[in-house]
Order: C-alpha cells, then structure tokens, then sequence
C-alpha cells in the first residue's frame, strides 16, 4: 500500500504531493514501482496535528481520487475518520476506506461502507492524534489491542460489512511507546492468527530511529528491515512511503527463502 499525503503536514511527506499534478504522477509512478493500493488521505493524523474540516479534507483528496480513476488499475484507498469525506471519495472512484479511529469516529462511518459495499481497514488508535502521544499506558499492549480488533471486527459484521471486507490494523505509532510498537511488530503471528487481513503501517516512524540511536536518521532502511520482518510473520499489507525499493527487497526476501518462515 503506498501512502499519498496530500497534505501540508504530515510528519514525513507532508507538502510534496499537494499539487493536484504532483499527487497523480506521485500515484502513477507507485503502481509503475509495484504498488498493489494506493492510500490517499487530506488530514494528518501526525502526533499533535490540528484537525481539518471535512470540505477541507474532501477539496485535498476528491480531486487527485477524480484524475487517478480512468489512470489508475489498482484500487484506491481512502484515508478518513469522515464518513462525508468518505462517500464523495467512493463517489469518485475509492474502493476502500482506511480509517484510523476503528469506525467510532463518525457514527455515520459503518453505513457508508454498508451502502457502497466498499473494503474497510480498522485500526485501533488510544485517545487522538492531538493525545495519543501524551502518556499512552497499557497493561498488556497485545492483548489488549487484539481483543480490541477483535470486538472492532464483531461490530463491523454486526453492522453488515461481510468479514471479508474487513482489514485489521493494530495502529503502530498511535497512542503507543516505541517499546509497545516493537512488542506489537512481535506479535505480528498473533495477529495474523485473528483469521483477517492484516496491514502494518510502520514507514518512517519515530520508533525506527530509537532503535537507531538517531531521530534524525534516513529511515528508510529501517522501515525496509520491519517489513520484512512483518512479512515473513504473515501481515498482508504493508503502508509505507517507499515503493520501489519495498518491492525489491520483498522480492529478494521472498527468493531467498525469507517468506518460508511464514506460519
């Protein structure tokens, strides 16, 4: 899944892709490198970021969405907590919605993707994107965060959305330490196990370079290390900002035997 921020803040591209031009060739060249889904949102959801309207949100994303349709053959997902912002971006062309509140952020959000029969991916989050930084605090972060995927799940069919629509995400980077994000990328398997696809979303995060020893690495590197790692543990989608050299390198794991070690 390759991530198309047409925003001016989010925390690593934030700025690069907010010309409508620069967007759709950004996109184009991702499904040229080996993208599978293109993830495009209009509202960072960086630690502290300010929220945006929905018009807002909907005059960023709908127009890129609207170029991509007749270019694009792979689909596109909608990242969104707005279920307004999510049926104009279906409207014009979006097949999935990625929604980093886990569907509880709007309560229109669940009959969006019921009446449009779209995908849906469902991440767990603690508190917001302007708290979940704070203090986050769990008694066991892998238990609780997969009870929570599961109960997410169970309230997505009971709403009506088929469990084969439905995509788990345990939510690296939002409201967790560095430390609960490398236990939860351990517990991948475990994840895996919920029976649903799974997607990790760990490109360039700040925890890649605490293991580093250095915020201000290139994290690029690391963030390849970690899928890997992921895929080799059986996650589905990987999220990050680098296309081309994800799929080389999950190409030459793969060759290597890395991807045997899969349960």
């Amino acid at each position: 899944m390759g991530i198309l921020n047409v925003t001016p803040d989010s925390f690593s591209d934030g700025g690069r892709h907010v010309a409508i031009h620069d967007a759709v060739e950004t996109a184009l060249q991702m499904q040229a490198d080996g993208a599978d889904i293109i993830d495009i949102g209009g509202e960072s959801t960086r630690p502290y970021s300010e929220p945006v309207s929905a018009d807002e949100e909907r005059s960023r994303v709908i127009p890129v969405i609207d170029q991509l349709c007749g270019k694009l053959t792979i689909p596109i997902s909608i990242d969104t907590s707005k279920g307004d912002v999510a049926r104009a971006a279906i409207a014009a062309g979006a097949e999935i919605v990625n929604d980093v509140t886990g569907l509880e952020g709007d309560s229109t959000m669940p009959s969006v993707v019921v009446d449009h029969g779209v995908g849906v991916c469902v991440m767990h989050m603690q508190g917001s994107p302007q708290t979940m930084q704070d203090d986050p605090l769990y008694e066991d972060v892998v238990s609780e965060i997969e009870s929570y995927l599961v109960a997410r799940r169970q309230f997505c069919e009971a709403c009506g959305i088929p469990r084969n629509r439905i995509c788990l995400d345990p939510g690296i980077g939002f409201g967790k330490t560095h430390e609960h994000n490398l236990r939860l990328l351990r517990a991948t398997r475990r994840f895996v196990a919920l029976g649903s696809p799974l997607l990790i979303g760990h490109s360039r995060k700040g925890f890649i370079g605490k293991v580093l020893g250095d915020q201000r690495a290139d994290r690029m590197a690391g963030t390849l290390g970690v899928s890997l790692a992921a895929a080799a543990a059986g996650a589905n989608i990987l999220r990050v900002h680098d296309v081309k050299p994800s799929v080389e390198a999950l190409k030459l794991f793969e060759a290597a035997g890395g991807l045997d070690q899969r349960a």
